[in-house]
């Protein structure tokens, strides 16, 4: 069982509302109906009646007939109280109430990210069209980053098809998407919004591992004391939160996921062999990374996963199919 099919009982109880405002994509019509007939959230989708007409008609669904939500972003009742309130969050860095109502208007990922903000839905879902960047610049602006975390990031949630070497499933491998030379302080809150949605995801204890070229000073580079130290920080920054989490580092990757690695290399520490959430040093090994496990090891990648956010916005790759939307709308249901 996918660890989508083992989510979807706790994500049908929270019956949240998720925005999908990328409604002239056919993929996005036929998640949203699958969303809705499987009841793992109520969808809202965002477009105008010209383009849902189309996109139906190329998805051979009908959201009405599946009790699907729609809005036409450009002539809703709602443009006043999102632009009202977009600009009270933007009005400190020149933004006008006009060109407030203007990008409320226009642009679809504005729209739909105040409806979160707004708590008018509880959880969004772009990028089949959008790109990365776009995605990250409305969730920022309207939405912002989650209390106690000054940063962004992102994580892929890795279902294997087979077990890792200590016997899990799924991991989550974090940052793989966002932040491209993060410094120590930065590892910390990436560490942070990770292990909170390891958490979220698979319900058990994060054991997190700081990932570099050494174990525990078996090289010495300034690369490497940048972990060390970020170890020591989210240390002492999980015990100050009280967060149930394992942290470890740094290590090497065969001494954070391989038990018998890990007890030779790592003996006297914290987690040997036996990581759940893996933290990349950079967004290039993060990155390169995640695309190997899944192509050569035949895993899923759900994500990229937006995380630090004072509420859930989730990205999807542009070449994503239906079942790639459907799974993230189950995983943003389970972060509400």
């Amino acid at each position: 069982m996918s660890i989508i099919d083992r989510m979807m009982p706790a994500a049908r109880e929270k019956a949240v509302g998720l925005v999908l405002p990328e409604g002239q994509d056919p993929r996005v019509i036929k998640a949203a109906a699958k969303a809705a007939r499987e009841q793992i959230a109520r969808p809202v989708v965002l477009g105008t009646p010209a383009e849902i007409s189309t996109a139906e008609r190329a998805a051979g669904e009908s959201l009405s007939a599946a009790g699907v939500e729609v809005i036409d972003y450009t002539d809703s009742a709602l443009l006043p109280q999102l632009a009202q309130a977009f600009y009270e969050r933007r009005k400190n860095k020149g933004m006008t109430p006009e060109k407030a109502a203007e990008i409320m208007r226009t642009e679809r990922l504005y729209f739909g990210c105040m409806m979160v903000h707004c708590n008018l839905a509880q959880g969004l879902v772009a990028g089949s069209i959008a790109s990365t960047g776009d995605m990250l610049r409305s969730a920022f602006q309207c939405v912002g980053t989650a209390p106690g975390i000054k940063l962004g990031s992102s994580c892929f949630l890795m279902d294997f098809k087979t077990p890792s070497p200590a016997g899990f499933a799924s991991m989550v491998f974090a940052d793989c998407g966002v932040n491209p030379l993060p410094s120590a302080e930065q590892l910390v809150d990436i560490a942070q919004a990770t292990a909170l949605s390891y958490h979220q995801l698979i319900g058990a204890t994060p054991r997190v591992a700081f990932l570099s070229f050494s174990t525990k000073g078996s090289a010495e580079h300034e690369l490497v004391s940048k972990i060390s130290t970020a170890v020591d920080m989210t240390r002492k920054h999980f015990a100050e939160l009280k967060l149930d989490a394992v942290v470890d580092g740094e290590l090497q990757a065969d001494a954070a996921i391989v038990p018998e690695v890990g007890s030779t290399k790592n003996k006297d520490g914290e987690i040997q062999g036996d990581a759940n959430v893996l933290i990349f040093p950079d967004l290039q090994s993060g990155n390169i990374c995640y695309k190997l496990v899944q192509r050569l090891a035949g895993a899923d990648a759900y994500g990229p996963i937006l995380q630090g956010l004072a509420r859930p916005v989730n990205d999807l790759s542009r070449g994503c199919s239906t079942d790639d939307i459907f799974g993230m709308l189950v995983i943003t249901a389970m972060q509400c």
